[in-house]
């Protein structure tokens, strides 16, 4: 029971889509078992493969998910942050890394300046205390450039710290194939179970977020995130150049995708796709 347990397996993983549609040849092995006699055992044995596939699936996601998060964190805590913090205090002159972060330091700056010159004409500060004012924007300056300065010693341990985590990610994918061969299988299954109106909801899900070319903004925030994340200057140039172009090849894979794989494993949803995205 083992061995067929393991064939079966075996057979799910290594699954590939075929010239007829999925859900004929579901059809036509629905009507065979139903036809044969040792039908009970096998559904047993299915549910049991099936059973076991969901469980080392969720404990394999779990693993790629938990295990470089983990590492990541430690690392960054225990190891990257003693020393980068020993050695960035040590250059304490260095206080950017690129030139946004100086220029919105300027602006945060300024912006206090004016909100100074505000509560002066509106009688909440005496115009004539000089010096106040001179040492309330001394203090903002210090603070901002402790700010800045702890955001670039950051940065530097995102990048060490997330070198790390893809490294481990990428080993525990190369060392764990089977592994990956049961997640693929199960997650094929999953979706292919889905109902068309289900697939063509999902379809249509993942295109307005990721594909959608109505929210620019959105992918704005999101690079400016990224590039912040790994003390990458924020270029505007770049930013709008990839928002301009990479959605929309995401676009064209995604409709190459449709057209290659979808409408063979399965027409019926694709027709529903283009129904409701009418």
């Amino acid at each position: 029971m083992k061995y067929w347990n393991l064939k079966k397996i075996n057979q799910l993983a290594l699954e590939k889509t075929g010239i007829i549609p999925r859900s004929i040849s579901k059809l036509f092995d629905k009507f065979k078992q139903e036809l044969n006699p040792n039908s009970e055992t096998e559904a047993l044995e299915e549910f049991k493969v099936a059973r076991y596939q969901t469980l080392a699936s969720i404990k394999y996601v779990l693993i790629l998910l938990i295990v470089p998060i983990l590492i990541n964190q430690i690392s960054k805590i225990v190891i990257l942050s003693p020393i980068i913090n020993y050695f960035w205090n040590k250059n304490s002159q260095y206080v950017f890394i690129n030139q946004s972060q100086q220029e919105r330091a300027f602006a945060d700056l300024q912006r206090f300046e004016e909100e100074l010159h505000f509560d002066i004409l509106i009688g909440k500060l005496n115009s004539e205390s000089s010096n106040i004012i001179q040492h309330k924007m001394t203090e903002k300056a210090l603070e901002i450039a402790s700010i800045y300065s702890h955001e670039s010693s950051n940065a530097i341990k995102n990048i060490l710290a997330d070198s790390i985590s893809i490294i481990i990610f990428i080993t525990i994918l190369i060392f764990n194939k089977r592994q990956f061969s049961i997640l693929k299988s199960f997650i094929n299954e999953y979706i292919y179970g889905l109902s068309d109106t289900a697939k063509a909801f999902l379809i249509i899900l993942f295109t307005d977020i990721f594909v959608g070319f109505h929210s620019p903004h959105g992918w704005e925030i999101v690079i400016e995130a990224i590039l912040r994340h790994f003390g990458l200057p924020e270029n505007r140039d770049f930013i709008f150049i990839f928002i301009s172009t990479f959605p929309v090849i995401l676009d064209t894979i995604f409709k190459y995708w449709i057209f290659r794989y979808l409408n063979k494993i399965s027409p019926s949803a694709v027709a529903t796709y283009h129904n409701m995205n009418e």
